[in-house]
């Protein structure tokens, strides 16, 4: 896994969203259009402001989302939520390049094979992502990929929905799509997340976050998250 360590979450930020703009471009070159998956959570939103802020070839930008709570449109707990006020509503997409996750559907099971199909649209058969974007949570656990979970050993599947976490079900990514993907870029920041970031550095399957593939991946943190785990300013693991 590729490491860098910044000074702080808004140099996280910065750095994180011109590791995507780079992707995007690099990908709209190689292959038509840019397909990147990002995930919820307070750290990514200064991310997706300043994304919204670069030179992009939005035209050819498809965005889907890694995971979302089973909640109704427009809710707070909502993922999408937050991303159409940090993203969405201030970069030059149309519609039809916002991929949401249909939660409200009554049938959560058709729900996700519906998007499952909706991904093999956009990215091929069987889907491989450009980029996906990842968080660390205090339990260990990334996109909804939670402890303890059925969804845990879904391999048969690209898209799950998991049992009650946190008070609400959730329709997230499987590992399977998550490790084709072309570039897994993890966004961490903030303290208490040393020993974590140490169990994912060490690919510790104990927690869910350690099973992701580091072949393609690429952390960006800040120095509150990494503490003395990764020298150099930046450098590598």
């Amino acid at each position: 896994m590729k490491t860098e360590v910044l000074v702080d979450a808004e140099a996280v930020a910065q750095r994180a969203a011109a590791i995507i703009s780079a992707e995007a471009w690099a990908a709209v070159g190689a292959r038509g259009r840019f397909v990147m998956a990002v995930s919820g959570g307070h750290t990514p939103w200064r991310m997706f402001h300043m994304l919204a802020a670069r030179d992009m070839p939005w035209a050819d930008v498809h965005v889907v989302q890694v995971d979302e709570r089973v909640a109704p449109a427009g809710h707070k707990d909502r993922n999408l939520t937050h991303l159409r006020e940090s993203l969405l509503d201030h970069a030059p997409l149309r519609p039809q390049q916002i991929h949401p996750m249909p939660v409200e559907w009554p049938d959560l099971e058709t729900a996700t094979e519906r998007y499952a199909e909706t991904l093999a649209e956009i990215a091929g058969s069987p889907p491989v992502l450009d980029l996906v974007h990842l968080g660390l949570g205090p339990d260990g656990h990334t996109a909804s990929l939670v402890p303890g979970d059925s969804v845990l050993y879904v391999t048969d599947a690209d898209v799950a929905i998991t049992g009650v976490y946190e008070g609400r079900r959730r329709m997230t990514l499987t590992y399977p799509i998550i490790n084709r993907a072309r570039v897994i870029l993890w966004v961490v920041t903030g303290d208490g997340k040393v020993d974590l970031l140490s169990r994912l550095l060490d690919a510790e399957v104990s927690i869910p976050a350690g099973r992701v593939s580091h072949d393609q991946a690429v952390l960006v943190a800040d120095r509150a998250a990494a503490g003395q785990l990764i020298t150099g300013y930046p450098g590598g693991h």
